[in-house]
């Protein structure tokens, strides 16, 4: 499996003074370079170095998220007020609840 698909970050970290590369389908794994660029490189190396070494220890390997399959639904459980108070939201601006709830989800 290659690891060009995995979902990269580069971020500066005070507490080290450095670059850190991080890949998010694989959480335990961490890079510290001097540049974005070296810390980008070293959290792929060890990613693909991660994955070679699931793959020979028969262990699961996680699928990168750009290619799971979304449905654009979840549960989500709030509080019995709250979906109160976001039914009359919706019901005020006249439109559904779903609607409303994806709205504010998305920010806008």
């Amino acid at each position: 499996m290659s690891v060009d698909h995995y979902t990269y970050r580069v971020t500066w970290s005070q507490e080290d003074g450095e670059y850190l590369g991080l890949c998010i389908e694989l959480p335990s794994l961490s890079w510290l370079a001097a540049t974005p660029l070296k810390a980008l490189s070293g959290i792929r190396q060890v990613a693909s170095e991660a994955v070679a070494d699931m793959q020979s220890n028969g262990e699961p390997v996680p699928m990168p998220l750009a290619e799971k399959h979304y449905s654009g639904e979840f549960r989500v459980r709030i509080p019995p007020q709250v979906h109160r108070s976001l039914a009359m939201q919706a019901a005020d601006q006249g439109v559904s609840l779903n609607r409303l709830a994806s709205a504010k989800l998305a920010g806008s």
